[in-house]
């Protein structure tokens, strides 16, 4: 049976703050993002099984992404964990802001690989993670393949 492709779009708001960067993105700003995840596998065989000819269900792989990433990062505000933001991030938090201090800096090579690393554990065993393309502008996107890895 030949493996299949399927790839399904997420959208989500979120601010960031690039510490120690030379130009403007190092004051808290914000993105509208395009989440494209692309999955791999072979279509469900079992003509009795409710998931009969897919690869995973767009309910499921939807339900993963969305609780690891979009419920997570939308409209939240991610700094580095290292960043002097810190204290502001505190008062945001304090506020009753969503805050998230990462163990990376914010950018959109970093946050797919973070968004990755969080899907890829949640697929089950018959499919693989095949790609993510993470668009943070009209004009500007990290993409992220499981074969470069």
């Amino acid at each position: 049976m030949n493996k299949i492709r399927i790839t399904k779009q997420f959208n989500f708001e979120t601010g960031h703050a690039l510490y120690g960067y030379d130009g403007a993105c190092r004051n808290v700003h914000g993105h509208s993002y395009k989440l494209f995840v692309t999955v791999i596998g072979i279509p469900n065989e079992d003509a009795g099984n409710v998931k009969y000819g897919m690869v995973i269900d767009f309910k499921d792989l939807k339900k993963i992404v969305n609780e690891e990433v979009v419920q997570v990062f939308d409209h939240a505000t991610v700094f580095n964990k290292n960043t002097p933001h810190k204290e502001l991030a505190m008062v945001l938090q304090d506020s009753g802001h969503k805050v998230i201090l990462a163990d990376y800096q914010p950018t959109c090579e970093l946050l797919v690989i973070d968004f990755a690393n969080k899907i890829k554990n949640r697929l089950p065993n018959s499919i693989s993670l095949h790609s993510l393309k993470l668009q943070e502008t009209e004009s500007s996107c990290a993409h992220w393949y499981e074969k470069d890895q």
